[in-house]
């Protein structure tokens, strides 16, 4: 059974190129299934909302183990931090 392809073009910087020709010569594959095959598995291992920033703050915090004290510290620091900030933009 025949599949549907779709063809586009995409800009790729040369160090891209190199990498996904490596891949296909490797592979023994075409550029094409190389690229399908990449994106296939990156998609595969990712998981929905990995990418938020505040699940990427959930899971740095989870890492560092923190206590509730040293988080509502954290918390209390970020908070001042942006306040500052938001003074010295004049807003």
């Amino acid at each position: 059974m025949a599949s549907t392809t779709i063809k586009s073009t995409y800009s790729l910087d040369v160090e891209t190129v190199r990498a996904l020709e490596g891949m296909a010569k490797r592979w023994q594959v075409s550029k094409s299934e190389a690229l399908r095959r990449a994106i296939c598995s990156a998609a595969a291992r990712s998981e929905p909302g990995e990418s938020s920033p505040l699940r990427a703050l959930d899971r740095l915090q989870e890492r560092l183990d923190l206590s509730a004290a040293d988080r509502r510290r954290w918390e209390r620091e970020s908070q001042a931090e942006r306040g500052a900030a938001s003074e010295r933009r004049g807003r």
